[in-house]
């Protein structure tokens, strides 16, 4: 690639920012172009002199990773942002995608990590982690028959098998057919994973 990468690092704590910085600059493959503490400080310094990546963290002080992601959409620059977070949730995951991000990389991960998803990036290549982007733009619960949600409903109530089978007046069997075919629809492996799913997307649209 002529030239080094252009990179310019937002996160609003000191010790990722310097570790950033002396991570990126030690690399060679990249030029910082600037480290900021907060998002606006970011977004103003992109105006002045657009970037071609930014490592952001997702929790600014003044605003999250999907906020700069929605100004840098508005003012169509075409700078390239790779998410760098603590967070786990796919909630953020899914937002950061539906947000345009480039790449998604978690501070658990290796720094060289980052630093190849930087390059990647660069090469106009999404780095996001292996998730199926299908699942998630979709609801979970969106394909479940009726008799599904109802059974999902009962387990978050906490009911059994058996107490599921005598209210609905279906055998022990067929609920556990119809258990199954629930968890293989929403991608869990138990009941408590089903239950946590549909508290997660419930909560989510009371938002």
């Amino acid at each position: 690639m002529a030239g080094k990468i252009e990179v310019t690092i937002a996160d609003q704590n000191p010790v990722v920012r310097s570790g950033l910085e002396a991570l990126v600059q030690r690399d060679g493959r990249f030029s910082v172009c600037g480290v900021h503490a907060t998002g606006e400080a970011l977004i103003e310094a992109l105006k002045t002199k657009p970037v071609e990546i930014a490592i952001v963290g997702w929790t600014l002080p003044d605003m999250t990773g999907g906020n700069v992601l929605t100004r840098l959409k508005q003012e169509k620059w075409r700078t390239r942002v790779v998410i760098y977070t603590g967070e786990r949730s796919s909630e953020v995951l899914r937002q950061a995608i539906k947000g345009g991000a480039w790449g998604f990389v978690s501070k658990t991960e290796e720094p060289q990590v980052l630093l190849e998803a930087v390059v990647s990036v660069a090469r106009g290549r999404l780095s996001l982690p292996y998730v199926d982007i299908d699942l998630l733009n979709h609801d979970p619960l969106e394909g479940l028959t009726a008799r599904e949600r109802e059974l999902l409903a009962a387990l978050a109530n906490g009911w059994t098998n058996l107490q599921i089978a005598a209210r609905t007046g279906i055998s022990r069997n067929t609920v556990k057919y119809h258990l199954k075919n629930l968890y293989d629809k929403l991608g869990v492996s138990n009941r408590a994973m089903a239950v946590a799913l549909h508290v997660s997307v419930n909560r989510n649209d009371h938002h």
